[in-house]
């Protein structure tokens, strides 16, 4: 097992919905540490930078107008294989596709409003933490 450090975002839908404590709750039952967390809303500038990497795909414009639409919580996390952990946690993208128990199955309402983001990969974690928190804030 490897010690690792990921990303996770309860976003804007779930939020709105009043799920940040139900999926804070999942997240220190399936043994995950937090290793810092903050709640925030993301400028149009934050979101068109955090998500680059989509920059041309089709869905950019709706992407960035969701996750600006309100509140989300930004959270890093800790656990052995964390990435892969989180990812399991918060099942497929799509929440008709998530296997039960999962976040996303239980609480998500389509693709876009599926309540999680998680990283997918170590780089990408490294970015995506680093994105939201200071190394002083994941001391």
């Amino acid at each position: 097992m490897v010690v690792q450090r990921t990303l996770a975002i309860i976003k804007p839908d779930a939020v709105k919905r009043g799920l940040t404590g139900e999926i804070l709750s999942r997240i220190h039952a399936a043994g995950f540490h937090i290793v810092a967390i903050r709640s925030q809303r993301l400028t149009q500038k934050d979101a068109e930078g955090f998500y680059a990497v989509h920059r041309d795909r089709p869905f950019f414009r709706d992407l960035v107008e969701f996750m600006t639409s309100g509140k989300l919580v930004v959270i890093a996390l800790e656990a052995d294989n964390a990435i892969s952990k989180w990812r399991d946690t918060m099942g497929a993208t799509d929440p008709a596709k998530a296997a039960p128990g999962t976040i996303r199955k239980d609480l998500g309402t389509s693709i876009q409003n599926n309540c999680t983001h998680g990283s997918d990969a170590p780089q990408t974690a490294a970015f995506e933490i680093s994105y939201f928190f200071t190394a002083s804030d994941l001391a």
